[in-house]
């Protein structure tokens, strides 16, 4: 096969379809998109629980249970290794401090100190919550622990 004889395969490309151009093109006057209503109106299409005005199965199936998603306490995590990484010998730790060195978010986070890691300066440090193995750490090296609640 040569080059000069190579052609497209038939019905490879079809035509792009040339909407609101007459009635004899089959997709004129209302451009294929019906009369009235939603699917008509440029730009819009409905939500993907939308069932044609029946009621949506979101709302046919009974709610039940308690979700604690509201209610539940959110602690920011600060592991002894980060410690161990940005403060010096001999330090207090607060929120503020917590905060300033960008641990957490901010003052009012509230805090809960895990025992990843190895810490080997002496720290005084004080938060909402502390697991034992970072209690332990804390005060193996003469360290101190203050839960504020």
């Amino acid at each position: 096969m040569l080059s000069n004889e190579i052609t497209a395969i038939v019905g490879a490309d079809k035509k792009r379809r040339r909407i609101g151009r007459g009635n004899g093109s089959g997709y004129g006057k209302t451009s294929g998109r019906g009369h009235k209503g939603l699917g008509q109106r440029a730009g819009s299409s409905p939500p993907m629980t939308f069932e044609g005005g029946q009621m949506p199965l979101f709302r046919r199936i009974p709610k039940r249970g308690f979700n604690n998603v509201n209610f539940a306490r959110q602690y920011e995590i600060v592991n002894v290794s980060q410690l161990e990484q940005i403060f010096a010998d001999g330090t207090s730790i607060g929120i503020e401090e917590l905060a300033q060195a960008g641990l957490v978010n901010g003052l009012k986070s509230k805090v809960k100190v895990l025992g990843d890691g190895d810490l080997t300066k002496k720290l005084s440090v004080t938060a909402q919550k502390f697991s034992k193995s970072a209690e332990a750490k804390i005060s193996g090296c003469g360290g101190s622990v203050k839960v504020v609640a």
